[in-house]
Order: structure tokens, then C-alpha cells, then sequence
């Protein structure tokens, strides 16, 4: 794979934390007892980890790897309150917004 120009890095590892999401919602759809959720969890587990690996040839391994498993878990937990009844706690909110903060703030510190 070619090294990606900083602009597509970053947009690669955004759609690598959105596998990541993808693969972390997908066993809560009958784990992995139907063969096309689990094929689809499976995809996406692959995708979110090559996608992650071909960034890495232009962002730092720290940075990449921060963003990569926060947009994850920001998603993750998003699409649990939306699609599972999570609570929607304030202090939870905040705990997420903080991520999203921390997240912005390497991107913006990382040339």
C-alpha cells in the first residue's frame, strides 16, 4: 500500500475507528451464532485493523492508535445509548465529550 498524504491518513483512520465500532456492536447481534453477523463482525475486525495499519505509514503509532481506539469508543458508546438503552448519564456524556476532546486535540498537535 502507498504512504497516504497526512489529509488521507486521517481519513483512513477515521474509517478504521468506524470498523472498529462496527465490530464492537456486531456480537451483540446474536454473538456469533449467525453466520452473517459474525461474517460481517469478522470483515469489519479485518478492515478496521489493515485500515489502521496502512495510516500508520504516514501518523505516529501513538497518535493513530489513540484516535483509532477513541473514535471506537466513542461510537461504541454512542450507539449503545441509541440502539441498547445505555444510560445517558450527564457524567457519562461528559466522559465522552472528553474522549472527543482529547481526540480533537491530537489531531490538532499532530502534523
Amino acid at each position: 500500500m502507498p504512504i497516504l498524504s497526512p489529509g488521507a491518513a486521517w481519513g483512513v483512520l477515521l474509517v478504521a475507528g468506524l470498523c472498529e465500532i462496527a465490530w464492537a456492536i456486531g456480537p451483540e447481534y446474536r454473538g456469533f451464532t449467525r453466520l452473517v453477523p459474525s461474517a460481517w463482525t469478522l470483515a469489519a475486525m479485518a478492515a478496521s485493523v489493515v485500515l489502521l495499519a496502512w495510516s500508520l505509514k504516514t501518523l505516529p503509532v501513538g497518535t493513530a492508535y489513540a484516535v483509532w481506539t477513541g473514535v471506537g469508543a466513542v461510537g461504541t458508546a454512542i450507539l449503545g445509548m441509541i440502539l441498547f438503552d445505555e444510560s445517558r448519564e450527564v457524567a457519562r456524556l461528559v466522559c465522552i465529550g472528553l474522549i472527543v476532546a482529547g481526540i480533537l486535540g491530537l489531531k490538532l498537535v499532530t502534523k
